[in-house]
């Protein structure tokens, strides 16, 4: 029992690690944009949630071939997974085609939010830089589901931690400048990611073509004409999923397009909260996918009670881990927010919404590992409903009202808090019914 834990942690330690890396992108940008200049960390704090929500939800989508590739491999059907991944391939090639196209013309969205058109340049330039960079985001997150449904997520920990070597000096240089290259502000940031992800990408080829690890699958073989069948699956398993990550992105996301309206000081002082939540965050997600492997590794074997066993591990650790970090929130909240910034006003802010961002941690880190298990057992739809019912419905709607123009007796409280608060409340119920529906599904899916 305790060596099923310890495969689990081992796992999810793994891929934190390399999770951390990725996420310490987005931490060294926030940093160094607010260190070229407050106008510079609130345009990225719009721009990055306009990419996070286009990106997080296509890597949705193919996120779901998890619990696919795990099953082969649980089920001893090594020879077959090449195949799959092949078939993948095209799935990817179409998230590619429709990111690009939204990461290229982000007018309406920012318009529709109200984002201030003085902002809205930098804005726009930033996430074209960051539209060339999504294709090889995507593969390389694909040959990381790969190696994470196989057991072996530690070649991409490598990588990624390697990129993070390369990444922190290019957006120094880049952004502001020297060595002959002017500053380019926070356009520079988007310029060293997209660099980075294609390295990424090159080294991620090469290990599938030299490694002998990847020689049982089957990978390198010409590609087949397209399985509608197969990629039927994939869409039917990865298409809610992806679509239910959408919804959970852009009701986080979409604070910052409507909070950008409150001015600088306050965008600035969300986007601190929302940067230390996501990296945050990286513990749960390590968690689930380290969880649903495990679980649709036992359940490709026909093994049902281990598969229970190893989501009610996962549950343990993951709650241990989110109670760790809350309180941490909690206890050093005006220290954390005094790294990003030095205006007082904004550290005050970001202080005050750490309060809510340590209880929104705790639902998030559950209702994610629930999340992940269901879709082992290819449940998908409800928890979109769900998703869309809470998130949208009561949290970004209720947080909108509450913010601008009163709910109920509350008046309007124009402040960032406002949707910090029904969000977290959002979420701690949805928590609550995805908790009920794995629960309802784990005892349906007993023998």
């Amino acid at each position: 029992m305790s060596g099923e834990r310890g495969l689990i942690a081992r796992h999810a330690g793994t891929v934190l690690v390399g999770q951390l890396a990725v996420m310490a992108f987005g931490v060294t940008d926030t940093i160094i944009a607010g260190r070229y200049s407050e106008n510079a960390l609130a345009a990225l704090s719009v721009g990055a949630a306009v990419f996070v929500s286009v990106y997080v939800s296509l890597m949705g989508v193919l996120q779901a071939m998890l619990p696919i590739w795990a099953e082969l491999h649980g089920g001893g059907r090594g020879s077959e997974v090449g195949r799959s991944v092949r078939q993948s391939l095209y799935l990817a090639g179409i998230a590619i085609v429709i990111g690009m196209a939204v990461l290229l013309s982000p007018g309406a969205v920012l318009r529709l939010t109200q984002v201030p058109p003085e902002m809205r340049g930098e804005v726009e330039a930033y996430l074209v830089v960051l539209a060339f960079g999504l294709a090889p985001a995507l593969l390389f997150r694909l040959f990381s589901t790969l190696n994470q449904s196989l057991g072996k997520p530690q070649l991409v920990t490598w990588l990624q931690l390697g990129s993070l070597l390369v990444k922190l000096p290019l957006s120094v240089w880049f952004t502001f400048g020297g060595a002959g290259l002017p500053a380019m502000g926070l356009v520079g940031c988007g310029w060293a990611t997209l660099c980075v992800n294609w390295a990424m990408l090159a080294c991620a080829v090469w290990l599938l073509r030299s490694s002998p690890f990847y020689r049982g699958y089957r990978l390198w073989q010409r590609i087949e004409p397209p399985d509608w069948r197969a990629i039927y699956q994939f869409a039917r398993l990865g298409v809610p999923g992806g679509l239910a990550v959408l919804v959970e992105v852009t009701s986080f996301t979409l604070m910052a397009l409507f909070i950008a309206r409150l001015g600088t000081a306050a965008a600035a002082a969300h986007q601190i909260a929302a940067n230390l939540l996501a990296v945050a965050y990286m513990v749960p997600l390590s968690l689930a996918i380290a969880t649903s492997a495990r679980v649709s590794f036992w359940l490709g074997a026909r093994d049902a009670a281990k598969a229970r066993h190893a989501c009610r591990l996962g549950f343990e650790l993951t709650v241990l881990c989110a109670l760790l970090f809350a309180t941490a929130m909690l206890t050093l909240r005006f220290q954390l927010a005094n790294v990003y910034s030095d205006n007082p006003a904004v550290i005050a802010l970001a202080a005050t919404l750490l309060l809510v961002v340590a209880v929104y941690h705790l639902a998030d880190a559950l209702q994610t590992l629930c999340v992940f298990v269901l879709r082992c057992y290819r449940v998908t739809l409800a928890p979109l409903v769900i998703y869309c019912t809470m998130l949208w419905g009561v949290g970004l709607g209720g947080s909108y009202l509450l913010a601008y123009r009163g709910l109920g007796p509350w008046p309007a409280m124009q402040s960032p808090l406002a949707f910090w608060l029904m969000s977290a409340g959002a979420l701690a119920v949805a928590a609550v019914l995805f908790g009920a529906l794995l629960h309802w599904t784990m005892r349906k899916r007993s023998p």
